[in-house]
């Protein structure tokens, strides 16, 4: 009998195909399936006579595995072997948002699970920082057209352990209808362990970008007589009567975010709050 990494081999029996072997480049997705570490390559070295490669989830928790049977690819069992030239460690590349940026592998289906934000720019925003990461996950970002009836669509969501929500609020600091709203959520028998809500102080998410990015030195204060976004387009002396307008001065703001470091911390630690909550495992 011979031994691999799958087992006892019977080399009698008819020989099962040769599994394809894959270079172990930086950014290459493998799960191990001894213990279901699924991680992208973000080093490779040789220590005693072997090759190591190092695995990142996307919460960057790094294991090291040593190259050879026992990986998969896409569910594809695979013999991860050493790349042709062994580069000098670098750093994974990363998304927008931070995360260690994944390749070769395919956006999961839509999970039933949900993040809930208030409205379109509120998605566009998520979208673009955390895209990668929520099409990793399968999580779908749904904009609500506003919460006023937050209390009732929570409870026709039907949130479980396999279907989880996660709604960000604008505006949720005390004394405001945002926190009314939520309030009333969280006595309602609709608010279970399987929801979180989590908010971010600002008027409306455009605020959640930094000045810096916009290179101006503060948001401008709006009158309460003013509508809040055409009052903005109108300090910075763009088109700001019609509803078109304000879509237009949207896309100029959402241009100039690349990535999380464009944003405030308090908008980021939500979100990052709400993916880790929709994406932990079921107790």
């Amino acid at each position: 009998m011979q031994y691999n990494n799958w087992g006892p081999q019977d080399l009698s029996a008819p020989q099962a195909k040769t599994l394809r072997q894959v270079p172990a480049t930086r950014g290459l997705v493998v799960e191990d399936v001894q213990t279901g570490w699924v991680g992208a390559v973000v080093r490779i070295e040789k220590s005693g006579g072997m090759h190591i490669m190092e695995l990142a989830d996307r919460r960057e928790k790094v294991r090291a595995f040593p190259l050879g049977f026992g990986f998969l690819i896409d569910g594809e069992p695979v013999e991860v072997v050493a790349p042709v030239a062994v580069a000098a460690p670098q750093k994974a590349a990363k998304t927008a948002s931070g995360s260690v940026k994944v390749t070769g592998v395919r956006a999961q289906v839509a999970k039933a699970s949900r993040i809930w934000v208030e409205g379109k720019h509120d998605a566009e925003l998520v979208e673009k920082v955390w895209g990668d990461d929520l099409r990793l996950e399968g999580i779908v970002v749904e904009p609500l057209r506003g919460i006023d009836d937050l209390t009732a669509a929570v409870r026709d969501f039907a949130p479980g352990p396999n279907r989880r929500l996660g709604v960000l609020v604008d505006h949720l600091v005390p004394h405001s209808k945002e926190s009314r709203i939520v309030a009333d959520l969280m006595k309602s028998p609709a608010a279970t362990n399987n929801v979180l809500v989590v908010g971010h102080p600002y008027v409306d998410v455009w605020q959640a970008i930094k000045p810096a990015t916009l290179g101006i030195p503060a948001w401008p204060v709006i009158p309460r007589t003013m509508e809040w976004k055409m009052g903005i387009l109108q300090a910075f002396g763009w088109p700001h009567s019609t509803a078109g307008d304000v879509g237009l001065g949207w896309q100029r703001l959402l241009s100039r975010v690349n990535s999380y470091s464009d944003l405030e911390p308090s908008l980021l630690g939500r979100v990052e709050e709400v993916i880790d909550f929709l994406t932990a495992p079921v107790s």
